[in-house]
């Protein structure tokens, strides 16, 4: 028994070791960067804006690779299954946490297929009615639907998405009753709420800024726990009278499974410098983004909170997607 166990004792000595060599060794070629959506918006920026920094630090080129589709399991599933040793690893967004709840037969576990690097931004989402509405307050807005009595119409970008689950959870909160429109894309959505034809959205803040700025819809509370950067004039919900309230889009890195713990350190601390880079923040600011760069434990323990969370706001609404 207590050869075994000097045996089991050695070969984790062993392993440890390895990795350490690796790690020093790291990286000695190209390292790949999926992203998850096409070129353009928040992510693919978030990704070409690190790039270069990252590049700088490690001494190889990082290669952008956007693989869209699948609401991003494509991407998410080839960074599963690619080989533990940091030159594969991914930009997720919040529906890599979010999608096993909602779709059957997902490839991928968040938790279990992928080590946590760092939280890279998060996305805000703003409250907008038209003007037609006279609630000028979140207490007020609520008083207004349930006077509607089910006549009270939200819209959104569609099934399953960021703005969607904004409106399952105020319906939650709220204890309220309205009718959920959902449209192909959040540009519909945002264009439908400024014409009228529905009353209210739970818009991307770079969206809806314009629209509030030109009067066409009135912003009336901040998607965020803590009144944010992007919008600090606006009250949060959670403050409105909804503790606890809070739906942000959000996107982050993630290296297989089993990566070794020092590969990570180094991309996160890289990353995290990254992020902290003047011009990198001004230019994220400026999306209506706010960085975060956070320690890969932290990043882990959000993944599970936001996998939790939206696992029993999906159930609760019984939202389906096919």
């Amino acid at each position: 028994m207590k050869r075994i166990s000097w045996i089991a004792s050695a070969l984790c000595g062993w392993m440890v070791c390895v990795a350490a060599v690796q790690a020093q060794d790291y990286p000695s070629r190209p390292v790949r960067m999926l992203v998850a959506v096409p070129p353009g918006g928040p992510a693919d920026t978030l990704a070409r804006l690190v790039g270069p920094h990252l590049t700088t630090a490690l001494g190889q080129t990082v290669v952008i690779d956007n693989r869209p589709g699948a609401n991003g399991g494509i991407a998410y599933e080839t960074t599963a299954r690619a080989n533990p040793d940091g030159y594969t690893f991914v930009l997720v967004a919040a529906g890599v946490a979010i999608n096993p709840s909602l779709y059957q037969n997902v490839p991928y576990h968040p938790i279990r297929d992928f080590a946590p690097i760092t939280l890279g931004i998060t996305v805000p989402n703003i409250l907008v009615v038209h003007p037609s509405v006279a609630a000028k307050s979140v207490p007020e807005l609520v008083a207004a639907i349930k006077a509607k009595q089910g006549g009270f119409s939200f819209a959104s970008a569609g099934n399953g998405t960021s703005g969607h689950l904004a409106l399952e959870q105020f319906r939650l909160s709220t204890g309220t009753s309205f009718v959920h429109v959902p449209y192909k894309g959040g540009g519909p959505a945002l264009q439908e709420t400024v014409a009228g034809q529905v009353q209210a959205l739970f818009s991307i803040a770079l969206a809806a800024t314009p629209q509030v700025k030109a009067g066409k819809v009135r912003a009336l509370a901040i998607t965020s726990a803590k009144r944010s950067p992007v919008a600090p004039e606006l009250p949060t919900v959670a403050e409105s009278g909804y503790p606890g309230f809070e739906v942000i889009g959000w996107f982050g890195w993630l290296a297989p499974a089993k990566t070794g713990k020092p590969i990570v350190d180094r991309l996160n601390r890289e990353l995290v410098k990254s992020l902290s880079n003047a011009e990198v923040k001004d230019r994220l600011l400026s999306l209506a983004t706010v960085p975060v760069g956070d320690k890969p434990e932290e990043f882990g323990s959000f993944i599970r909170s936001e996998y939790d969370k939206w696992g029993k706001v999906i159930k609760a609404a019984n939202i389906q997607i096919q």
